[in-house]
C-alpha cells in the first residue's frame, strides 16, 4: 500500500538538521523528495566524512531522497529551478534569512510560478525583530531560549548544550506537521492555492519547554519578579553561571524535596528508572519497596518546615539503600507484578537489536550506494491504511542529477555541457 503522502512532490533546499529531518519524515510518508545541494555538497555531508562526501550525520537525516547537485548561483540553474517548481507541491527551505531571495528561491518568486505551492520556510529567530537577520544553529537557540539554562549542565562553571539538538529536531517535526496541514487545507480550498509556512528554531525550543516559559499571574508573578531582580544584580556584579542559577533557586517556589517516585536508582547490578506520578502509583511504589511516605494524600504537609526537609531527605536515603539490594531485572519483575511504571536504563547504542525496538519496527536496514549496509531508526509512527515505509537510503551527492534533468526535458548533450561548465555534479 502507498503511504499517506504518495504522489506529493517536494523540492528541498535544506541543510544540517531541522529541514533535512522534516524532509525525511515526509519521505517516510511516501512523498517524493528532490534535495538540491551545491556541487560540493551541503555542509552536513562534509562534517566528519568517513568516505568522501558522506558523513554519518548526513546519512541519518536524508534517507529516501534524490540528490540534485546544482549551483544555484548560475543562470542555467535558475532555468532548472523554473522547470522543477512547476510540478512541485511543497518547497522546504532552511537557509539563512537572506539566502533564499539571493538565490531566487524565495516564496514570492516560486509561488508566482506555481500558485499551488506550499512553501515552508524555517529560520532561527523569525522574520521580524532585532535578531531576524542573524543566522543561527541549535546551540545558539539553546542558549537564547533557556533550554541550556533549564538543563543546568555545566563544565568548569560554563553552561553545556543539551547533547540532543532539541531545537533542530523539534523544528523538523513542526515543519513536517505544518506541511501536512497545509496540504490538507489546499485540497479543501476551491482555488487549490498554496501558502507560506514560517517555522523557527526559537519557537520550537520554547514550545517544548512551555511549562518553564509559562507564567500564572496569581501564583508566579511575585517570585519571577524577585528572580529577575536578583539575576540583574548578579549580572551587574559579574557573577559566574552557578551563582546565576542560585539566584533562580533562591526565589523559586519550593519544589518537592526528597523525590523518591520519579527518578533513577542504582541497583545491585545497574540502574532502574521509575515514574510514579499519581498518588495511586506512588502508593504502589512505596508498598513494593517497603517504605511509607507520609506526604502522600496529606493536605496538611508543609514542605517548607525544616523537619519536613529532614524527613524527605531521610526517605531518599532509605529508598536508595533498598534499591541497591536487588538487580534491575528483579526490580522490573516486581514492578510489573505490582503495576509500577518502570524500565531499565540503557545507552542508545544498546538499542539496535533491542527486542522492544525490533518488535515495533523501529529499526530498519538500507543499502547505501557508497557505504553499504546502514541500520537506522525507522519511521516513528504507523498508519493502518497508508503505512509509512522507508523509501531508500540517503543519496550520494548528485546521484540523481542526470535522472532528474532528463525528466525535465534536458538532452544528454545539454546535461553534459552543464556538467562540464560546473553547473551540476
Amino acid at each position: 500500500m502507498a503511504g499517506p503522502l504518495a504522489g506529493v512532490r517536494i523540492l528541498e533546499f535544506t541543510e544540517i538538521i531541522a529541514g533535512p529531518f522534516a524532509g525525511m519524515l515526509l519521505s517516510d510518508m511516501g512523498a517524493e523528495i528532490i534535495k538540491v545541494e551545491p556541487p560540493e555538497g551541503e555542509p552536513w555531508r562534509l562534517f566528519a566524512q568517513f568516505v568522501p562526501t558522506e558523513s554519518r550525520t548526513y546519512i541519518s537525516l536524508n534517507r529516501g531522497k534524490r540528490s540534485l547537485a546544482l549551483d544555484l548561483a548560475r543562470p542555467e540553474a535558475q532555468e532548472v529551478m523554473c522547470r522543477l517548481v512547476l510540478d512541485m507541491d511543497v518547497v522546504l527551505v532552511n537557509y539563512r534569512p537572506d539566502v533564499a531571495s539571493k538565490l531566487g528561491i524565495d516564496y514570492e518568486t516560486l509561488s508566482a510560478l506555481n500558485p499551488r505551492l506550499i512553501y515552508c520556510d524555517n529560520t532561527a529567530f523569525g522574520r521580524r525583530g532585532s535578531q531576524a537577520h542573524r543566522p543561527g544553529y541549535d546551540i545558539i537557540v539553546q542558549g537564547l531560549s533557556g533550554v541550556m539554562a533549564t538543563e543546568g549542565k555545566t563544565q568548569d562553571g560554563i553552561p553545556l548544550l543539551n547533547a540532543i539538538p532539541v531545537a533542530d529536531y523539534s523544528t523538523g517535526i513542526m515543519m513536517a506537521w505544518a506541511v501536512c496541514a497545509a496540504l490538507f487545507v489546499r485540497e479543501r480550498t476551491p482555488t487549490r492555492r498554496g501558502q507560506k509556512i514560517d517555522t523557527t528554531l526559537l519557537g520550537s525550543a520554547l514550545a517544548v519547554q512551555n511549562v518553564h516559559f509559562q507564567l500564572v499571574e496569581s501564583a508566579d508573578r511575585e517570585w519571577r519578579d524577585a528572580f529577575l531582580e536578583r539575576l540583574g544584580q548578579a549580572r551587574e556584579d559579574g557573577a559566574e553561571y552557578e551563582e546565576l542559577r542560585k539566584s533562580l533557586l533562591s526565589v523559586r517556589p519550593l519544589q518537592a524535596i526528597g523525590n523518591i517516585h520519579y527518578r533513577v536508582y542504582k541497583t545491585r547490578d545497574s540502574y532502574v528508572v521509575v515514574g510514579a506520578l499519581s498518588a495511586a502509583l506512588r502508593k504502589k511504589l512505596c508498598a513494593a519497596i517497603g517504605v511509607e511516605d507520609q506526604r502522600i494524600d496529606n493536605p496538611d504537609w508543609d514542605p517548607t518546615l525544616p523537619a519536613s526537609r529532614e524527613y524527605a531527605l531521610g526517605l531518599v536515603e532509605q529508598a536508595e539503600a533498598i534499591f541497591r539490594e536487588r538487580t534491575t531485572d528483579e526490580w522490573l519483575a516486581l514492578f510489573d507484578e505490582c503495576g509500577v511504571p518502570a524500565g531499565p536504563f540503557k545507552f542508545t547504542q544498546e538499542l539496535l537489536d533491542d527486542p522492544q525496538v525490533v518488535a515495533n519496527d523501529l529499526q530498519v536496514t538500507v543499502e547505501h550506494s557508497l557505504v553499504g549496509t546502514v541500520h537506522m531508526v525507522g519511521p516513528p509512527l504507523q498508519m493502518s491504511e497508508t503505512p509509512l515505509q522507508v523509501q531508500g537510503p540517503s543519496p550520494a551527492l548528485g546521484q540523481h542529477t542526470d535522472e532528474i534533468l532528463s525528466c525535465l526535458g534536458y538532452s544528454a548533450g545539454e546535461i553534459a555541457s552543464m556538467r562540464e561548465a560546473g553547473v551540476i555534479r
